[in-house]
């Protein structure tokens, strides 16, 4: 399997025209509320959330008046983002087709593959998208797949619309997003389960229970911050801090002697065949 990844740099992007939202939840705001730091306006954006409190939010957050149901107003978008939910996109798409006929279509619905949604809105011009949720402070990581027949501009345009969230990596195969799925679409509730239980096990060791989450907090923010920047494989950084007879070689010790690291491997493989199971599951129709 061939991954290219794309780390892009902050950087000046042409003005983007008008964009659509169906559906104006957590990940929709999140893509807005980065546009917007970035001087897009307000005016820009056509969303469409049929709940009123979401509608709510989005005007109180961003000035902007989402509509509770399709309408032509999306003829004047040259995107749109599909972010409703697994179960309902089939049926979201079918009150969406043929209002934006020329858009480009990008997708963060989880599992649902691009054949289904070219079926569903009748174009070839899709992208699928696996965020996952640090992209609500903009320190996202996205998996992108582009159809054959989405251009190398329009590629560019799905970057400029997502550089605010974080991090991007285009996968060459569909297939490959299960992968960024198990690994890190369902990975900020792996890191959370370990904040919970060094949490956890700092307040049984006689910490207070803020003490205890600040330190695990700002050690896994650390850490990863080392991981990224240092140019070496974990294993040598976790080697340097690993000093025989030592405390950390105690803890790791015990991981090994429970086998927690083929658990996680485990863990993470049961993630990745329950996303194939969802674009089985809801690709269908």
């Amino acid at each position: 399997m061939n991954i290219a990844v794309t780390f892009l740099p902050r950087q000046e992007w042409a003005p983007l025209p008008p964009i659509g939202f169906i559906g104006g939840g957590n990940m929709a705001s999140a893509i807005i509320g980065g546009l917007i730091k970035r001087q897009v306006p307000a005016e820009a954006f056509e969303v469409v959330e049929p709940l009123a409190q979401a509608r709510e939010r989005l005007q109180h957050d961003f000035g902007i008046a989402a509509q509770a149901e399709a309408g032509p107003a999306l003829g004047r978008c040259e995107v749109l983002v599909w972010a409703v939910k697994p179960q309902t996109f089939a049926q979201a798409a079918q009150a969406v087709r043929g209002l934006a006929p020329h858009a480009l279509n990008l997708s963060v619905a989880a599992g649902i593959p691009s054949d289904s949604i070219a079926r569903w809105l009748g174009t070839e011009r899709v992208v699928r998208a696996m965020p996952n949720t640090p992209a609500l402070v903009g320190q996202g990581m996205t998996g992108l797949f582009a159809r054959p027949a989405v251009k190398p501009d329009e590629r560019r345009r799905v970057e400029q619309v997502l550089e605010a969230t974080g991090e991007l990596l285009w996968v060459d195969t569909e297939s490959a997003l299960d992968a960024v799925t198990a690994v890190s679409g369902s990975g900020p509730a792996y890191v959370f389960y370990f904040i919970e239980a060094m949490t956890e096990a700092g307040i049984a060791l006689g910490l207070s229970p803020e003490q205890a989450h600040r330190l695990a907090v700002g050690t896994f923010s650390g850490a990863s911050a080392l991981a990224r920047d240092a140019g070496e494989p974990p294993a040598v950084l976790r080697d340097r801090v690993t000093s025989k007879g030592g405390t950390t070689h105690a803890a790791i010790s015990s991981l090994d002697s429970a086998d927690v690291k083929t658990l996680f491997k485990t863990a993470i493989a049961a993630a990745h065949r329950r996303a194939a199971e969802l674009g089985d599951e809801f690709g269908r129709g």
